[in-house]
């Protein structure tokens, strides 16, 4: 991957996919969106068109296809957990080639399944910070002043093309840890942000404590899982973050989309059990949201 431009799929051109994919394809990259035959119909007949308060507004062309039909440098994954399994037919493992996948996934348990769908070694881990969601087909509105992207390999001409494109971008060592920083932050930020339908500046400000708490159990299970994160250093994160900030999991639930609940907190709550620490406000937080997940 050391030439000018790189051929780029986007399983699941939402608001994650599609914002980098539509910043991957302005840069002068090949960019294929895989989705369902509407999505793809309106891709390729219109582009994506993005409105960002970091980026501007743009419309840039893409290829848009419901299954990948020849190998590609780089798959990004950026369904939701939810809907990964049936996304997955629509990138054949034996048409990756020695292509990397790059998943974009919430929680923990999703590197796994695409281990054991695909070469494992080509499987990267990544995450990503930002607030994007798609308001229709082909239509991207991103509200976060950031785009914050981490992969856990020695990819340097990726992340340097992914740079130029306009993403912040940091290259990790261990997964494990990485995985687990973005976590820590998550699962408080959807659980309780889904649980009061409130953005993130309600939530920081008029039930303080209950996040203090929550902070408090889900970074004891993440240092138990090997990652010196703390209970201080995630609450800045909050401080810092636009006050009417929302969650993915609160606009799934806003539009009566499935919510990662398992992915999100089942993940922790199945660490927790692990490690034998005891979260009980996280846990309640997850049981009352389970009728939201199950609607």
């Amino acid at each position: 991957m050391t030439t000018n431009t790189v051929t780029v799929a986007i399983l699941g051109p939402g608001g994650v996919g599609g914002l980098i994919g539509a910043l991957l394809a302005r840069d002068g990259h090949r960019v294929v969106c895989l989705a369902g035959e509407e999505t793809t119909a309106v891709l390729r007949r219109e582009g994506l068109r993005v409105q960002s308060t970091q980026y501007g507004d743009f419309t840039t062309p893409v290829e848009a296809d419901t299954l990948l039909r020849e190998p590609v440098d780089v798959t990004f994954v950026t369904v939701k957990q939810t809907a990964l399994p049936a996304a997955l037919d629509r990138v054949p493992p034996q048409v990756l080639g020695d292509g990397i996948v790059v998943p974009l996934l919430n929680g923990l348990d999703h590197l796994a399944a695409l281990r054991r769908h695909y070469p494992a070694g080509q499987v990267v881990a990544g995450t990503i910070r930002v607030e994007a969601t798609r308001t229709s087909p082909g239509r991207i509105a991103h509200t976060s002043p950031f785009t914050a992207l981490e992969l856990a390999a020695p990819l340097a001409d990726l992340a340097s093309h992914l740079r130029h494109a306009g993403l912040d971008v940091t290259l990790r060592t261990d997964e494990s840890t990485m995985l687990w920083d973005k976590l820590s932050f998550l699962a408080p930020f959807a659980l309780l942000t889904t649980r009061y339908q409130s953005a993130v500046g309600a939530i920081r400000d008029e039930r303080r404590s209950e996040l203090l708490a929550v902070l408090d159990e889900i970074t004891a299970v993440a240092r138990a899982a090997g990652t010196p994160v703390t209970a201080e250093a995630v609450l800045s994160f909050f401080d810092r973050a636009p006050e009417m900030m929302k969650s993915s999991m609160q606009r799934d639930a806003e539009n009566g989309h499935p919510i990662e609940l398992d992915a999100i907190g089942g993940a922790v709550l199945r660490a927790a059990a692990t490690h034998r620490i005891e979260t009980p406000i996280t846990a309640r937080l997850v049981a009352e949201l389970v009728p939201t997940a199950s609607q």
